[in-house]
């Protein structure tokens, strides 16, 4: 007695995963790309200390946009073409650091986290603290984040109609009696710059866009 064998139809294909399976697989692989991408570009960053208060408070979350400094330089691809002239100059993508910006850096010297302050002139401007007041080429800013609060500079080498260098930024934070700074550290050089501060995630009642 002969026992009964499965017979195979011609054309069957082998039964693989269900349909939504297959569904599931490629939408999480899509949200992992967008996760990563978004990474790439935007940076959670929390606040530690008082010293931006009280635009930004301590604690408060932000998240930070990595790629509207992204810059090159032409020369450093074009240099070596043979009669081609490119100008020594970084080309942005998007902006350089304005004026009001408010940064995530890291500063000149060794910090172990970065710093967060608001750039207050850039390459070229001159700036002068005096009378409890900064002056950019000449003329008195307008800060009414500082909500009243004066300007102090005890060392005069970087606060007395200093001159910021070329690929840096001078940079202060808005509460000026606690915030360690260009005051003290110098220019901060661009390359220091990991992005713009641009939202505010947390705490709830803090939510919203950060005033530039």
């Amino acid at each position: 007695m002969h026992s009964e064998q499965p017979i195979e139809r011609a054309g069957e294909a082998p039964a693989g995963p269900p349909h939504w399976l297959g569904q599931m697989l490629k939408t999480a692989l899509f949200a992992l790309i967008l996760f990563l991408l978004a990474r790439l570009v935007i940076l959670p960053y929390e606040v530690e200390g008082q010293s931006m208060t009280p635009s930004l408070v301590n604690h408060e979350r932000v998240l930070v946009n990595r790629a509207v400094f992204s810059h090159f330089n032409p020369s450093s691809v074009l240099g070596w073409v043979p009669g081609v002239h490119v100008a020594d100059d970084d080309w942005y993508l998007f902006h350089e650091p304005e004026r009001g910006d408010v940064l995530v850096l890291n500063p000149p010297q060794f910090s172990e986290t970065p710093y967060i302050k608001r750039t207050i002139a850039v390459a070229g401007d001159t700036v002068d603290i005096r009378d409890g007041a900064v002056y950019v080429n000449g003329e008195r800013l307008d800060e009414p984040y500082l909500h009243g609060l004066k300007t102090a500079c005890d060392d005069q080498t970087y606060c007395e109609n200093y001159v910021v260098p070329e690929g840096t930024v001078y940079v202060l934070g808005d509460n000026r009696p606690e915030s360690f700074d260009s005051r003290s550290f110098g220019p901060v050089p661009l390359d220091n710059i990991i992005g713009k501060a641009w939202f505010s995630n947390w705490p709830l009642d803090r939510l919203g866009l950060i005033s530039h």
